[in-house]
């Protein structure tokens, strides 16, 4: 085997570490201002640390009290869960079969290559057309419609991820399957999807977190509680005249802790999906 000098051993520990500290340390800090009083944010010098901690602001934003700014923060965050979930659903009821049809037959993967175009595209330049079929069918303001909307972006990306992945499965297993009886949907249901099953759980993921984090179309098309999202709910908090710091960050605290959950519950399948392809034997 190969020895590493201790000088390349302490390099790679220490740009490790270095990578840690620079992305944890805006999220720490997120969190120490959240549990900061007022007075102590404003201090001058900063204080990097409160003397006492408040978590009021956590009691505030989860409580459900009728017209308190809890009741719209959490109906905010079941807005975005429902948001999130249908819209990633059915990119990925789209973007499964799309991306296998698209990789076993390559000769019409001009017509992904149009399809991903569509992100050059700046947002802005959709949003009137979008806003109009989104009137026309009466769900503006509505989850169900945000979602279709939210779809249109997400689908041609995780059919771009589930076609790398569906490249890395040999079609001669599948014509294997079938020369022994097995029809499409068997060979689909038995090797196929299993073996996909990575990149499924890596494509879901992006999904939901691109759907969680997106702020244009969810403050132009919704205007109220009933479909309101957690990015536009937290812009709310910072829209007065005075804006309570702390309170903003506790309500980005909060909203990073469901895709944090996703991502350590998926953490396996998103490393064999990023690395599926990466060494072909």
């Amino acid at each position: 085997m190969e020895r590493r000098s201790l000088a390349f051993t302490f390099f790679i520990y220490a740009a490790a570490l270095l990578m840690a500290v620079v992305i944890l340390a805006p999220l720490a800090w997120l969190f120490v201002m959240s549990i900061s009083p007022a007075a102590d944010l404003a201090a001058k010098p900063l204080r990097w640390w409160p003397h006492t901690a408040d978590f009021s602001r956590y009691r505030l934003l989860l409580s459900t009290a009728e017209n308190s700014a809890g009741a719209a923060f959490t109906a905010s965050l079941r807005n975005s869960i429902e948001v999130a979930g249908m819209a990633t659903l059915a990119a990925l009821a789209v973007a499964v079969p799309a991306g296998w049809a698209v990789s076993r037959t390559p000769s019409v993967g001009w017509s992904l290559s149009m399809v991903i175009a569509t992100y050059m595209l700046p947002p802005v330049a959709l949003a009137v057309p979008l806003y109009m079929g989104l009137a026309h069918l009466g769900l503006l303001n509505n989850v169900f419609g945000l979602a279709l909307v939210y779809l249109t972006l997400l689908a041609p990306f995780t059919t771009w991820l589930m076609k790398s992945g569906f490249d890395t499965i040999p079609r001669e297993i599948e014509a294997a399957a079938m020369i022994d009886g097995a029809s499409l949907l068997q060979t689909w249901r038995i090797l196929t999807l299993p073996l996909s099953a990575p990149v499924v759980a890596t494509s879901a993921l992006f999904a939901v977190l691109l759907a969680w984090d997106e702020f244009f179309y969810a403050l132009l098309f919704t205007s109220d509680q009933r479909a309101k999202t957690l990015t536009v709910a937290i812009a709310d908090l910072a829209g007065g005249r005075v804006s309570d710091y702390g309170l903003i960050a506790t309500a980005g605290v909060l909203a990073a802790l469901p895709p944090v959950v996703i991502g350590l519950f998926m953490q396996r399948a998103l490393i064999s999906g990023l690395t599926s392809g990466g060494v072909k034997g």
